[in-house]
């Protein structure tokens, strides 16, 4: 099959190109399209090589290769180097507030006949105590998640069985530098 969006770099364009990769201090995605636009040149002074070849030559996908040449072709290079930001913007489902209001919930005594606040049980208790119309117990997992929290942990008031034995030894140390190893300590 024909390609559709055929490279053709100016001489600047592949000086540029060229100098962002032997730099290399550029992130690897944009080092990627740059090399896949020098590969795809079929312009005098251009190698001209296939998608599968540049492909390969990359170790990525064929179809990234054509994103990027059509990307190139149609919006340019500085569009065609640089990562897209995402096209939709999704609103948090929980305001401040409303994320206030879960830590209080997890902070606080679960329901009567249980021992701990579950997922659902908080976004249940949400939608009750009308802080929100609706929220999905994986909502308040990302919500806890992100705080470094979680419904079963230490600060929920929920405790860690005692006396458990570990797999790990204590480890001795010492402020003052020293050359040899640290050394595990016997109990």
């Amino acid at each position: 099959m024909p390609k559709s969006f055929r490279v053709h770099l100016t001489d600047d364009d592949r000086r540029l190109l060229q100098a962002s990769v032997t730099a290399g201090a550029a992130p690897a995605r944009k080092l990627t399209h740059a090399r896949i636009l020098l590969k795809a040149d079929e312009g005098p002074s251009g190698p001209a090589w296939t998608d599968a070849r540049i492909a390969e030559a990359l170790e990525i996908s064929t179809p990234s290769v054509e994103r990027v040449r059509k990307r190139f072709v149609t919006e340019g290079a500085e569009i065609a180097l640089n990562h897209r930001p995402p096209a939709r913007h999704r609103p948090r489902r929980l305001d401040g507030r409303q994320e206030a209001h879960l830590v209080a919930l997890v902070c606080g005594d679960p329901p009567a006949g249980r021992d701990h606040w579950t997922l659902r049980l908080l976004a249940d208790r949400l939608v009750e105590l009308e802080i929100t119309e609706a929220v999905s117990y994986q909502t308040v997992r990302r919500t806890l998640k992100k705080m470094h929290s979680s419904p079963g942990g230490r600060s929920a008031g929920a405790s860690r069985l005692e006396g458990v034995a570990t797999l790990s030894p204590t480890w001795k140390t010492s402020s003052a530098p020293t050359n040899s190893p640290t050394i595990p300590v016997a109990h």
